[in-house]
């Protein structure tokens, strides 16, 4: 059965890998799956045929045969256990990499998000000189926790799995910010990360799709963004 899954019609970023997508394209380059893309503006996320698919209206989905799922942790999750690559055989292992995926979005992604919140949408307010220390020394704390967790090994535990495409995936958002060179160690880990192939195949991928609609002004607003952005 042929894997579909929908991505920005004209992302934001450019094609620097922080839409969603890229997530469910990189696990699917990991494990070898061909997929279609569907691409979708940002007025089509809202009509009734896309939220039949994402009840939020955001992106990406995934569907397959009679299968239709949302939420890139749902997705990424469901092709690692559906395919090899990106779980460990062993048992144990393999429940200690799901948890990192679920560190990656509920513990460590929270307090990212709020920084780009700030930054993006806050950053005009009177008060946002006062309240930006404060997110980012959210952010480093769950940093430092995870620096000091990585120490100096290659990955999060044993072999690469799909809680390192979901860490790094996180801690992408951070690169503007310069927060991540804190920590040399997190910085090395994220490279590692990029140099995959199949990460270097997705993102092209998705700058190719990006491309093919041109460079004209694509009418986003910055909190719509923020939004659809977050699924």
């Amino acid at each position: 059965m042929t894997i579909t899954i929908t991505a920005f019609e004209r992302s934001p970023d450019g094609g620097k890998g922080l839409a969603r997508d890229t997530r469910v394209r990189w696990a699917l380059e990991e494990v070898g799956k061909p997929y279609q893309v569907r691409l979708v503006s940002f007025r089509a996320m809202k009509e009734p045929a896309h939220l039949a698919l994402h009840p939020f209206g955001q992106i990406p989905t995934y569907e397959e045969g009679d299968l239709g799922l949302f939420e890139t942790g749902a997705i990424v999750f469901h092709i690692a256990e559906r395919h090899a690559g990106l779980l460990p055989d062993d048992a144990n292992a393999r429940a200690r990499a799901i948890t990192w995926m679920f560190a990656a979005l509920s513990t460590v992604e929270p307090p990212i998000l709020e920084l780009g919140t700030a930054r993006l949408l806050e950053g005009d307010k009177s008060w946002s000189a006062q309240r930006m220390p404060l997110v980012e020394d959210r952010v480093r704390n769950r940093l430092g926790q995870l620096s000091r967790r990585l120490g100096d090994a290659d990955w999060l535990d044993g072999a690469f799995s799909a809680g390192d495409l979901m860490m790094v995936s996180v801690l992408l958002r951070l690169k503007a910010s310069g927060l991540l060179d804190e920590y040399p160690n997190l910085s090395a880990y994220r490279e590692r990360c990029l140099a995959r192939p199949a990460f270097r195949k997705a993102v092209a991928d998705q700058r190719r799709d990006i491309d093919a609609h041109g460079p004209e002004d694509m009418g986003w607003d910055p909190a719509m963004f923020a939004e659809s952005a977050a699924g």
